[in-house]
């Protein structure tokens, strides 16, 4: 069955609130987590309710249903949660499974919408799908991170850039990175995104366990 086409420009004129019905969506929230055959409200620019019947009231509210029958709604590059009050910052992707929302990261082209503080957005290009919160660049993760072979050494700058050695290759890539949490999200300088987490003070990326080098002693 083919997902259904939704329609962009009718989403902004709505007057009402928009409501997307029937989707499975990944929340990245620890309490709420995934829940199939939901529904999402937005009220201007925050999530207003998120899980199964939210669609019984829609008429009260005067909403435009959007039906996301056969699609998940996932927040943009892991940085937010889908809770009530979070940013309304999601991607609508045609995929399914226990980690669709990373398609956003790696196969942008399965958007069918991006909805940006509540506004819709025409694709999820690198261009067009900015990371929800941007963090203060004196984050303590801060600093030179090596991993267990030693062939990736990754600075992340204060000035909320990165750059990698890989088997002894300066600036292998390069480019900006956010963190909010324990998540890091990277924007490379070619244009693709990618992700990391920091679990117990050690850096998960791309399948690298990197650990903080000693810093030096001025």
């Amino acid at each position: 069955m083919a997902a259904p086409k939704i329609d962009r420009a009718a989403l902004n004129d709505a007057a009402g609130p928009l409501l997307f019905v029937n989707a499975t969506i990944h929340t990245l929230d620890p309490v709420i987590g995934d829940i199939e055959t939901a529904d999402l409200m937005l009220a201007g620019d925050k999530i207003a309710g998120v899980g199964p019947g939210l669609h019984t009231a829609a008429g009260d509210d005067g909403a435009t249903v959007v039906d996301c029958s056969g699609l998940s709604i996932v927040p943009i590059a892991g940085l937010s949660t889908l809770a009530p009050g979070s940013p309304a910052t999601f991607a609508v992707i045609d995929t399914h499974g226990r980690n669709a929302w990373e398609y956003v990261i790696w196969r942008p082209e399965h958007a069918v919408l991006v909805v940006v503080d509540g506004i819709s957005r025409a694709t999820a290009s690198s261009s067009a799908v900015p990371v929800a919160r941007r963090r203060p660049a004196d984050s303590p993760y801060v600093g030179m991170w090596i991993d267990e072979s030693g062939f990736l050494h990754q600075e992340l700058t204060p000035d909320g850039r990165y750059d990698e050695t890989r088997g002894g290759r300066p600036h292998a890539y390069q480019g900006s990175f956010w963190i909010d949490g324990n998540r890091i999200v990277y924007l490379d300088d070619l244009g693709f995104w990618a992700y990391g987490e920091f679990l117990d003070g050690v850096l998960h990326h791309a399948g690298y366990i990197l650990h903080r080098a000693p810093q030096e002693r001025s």
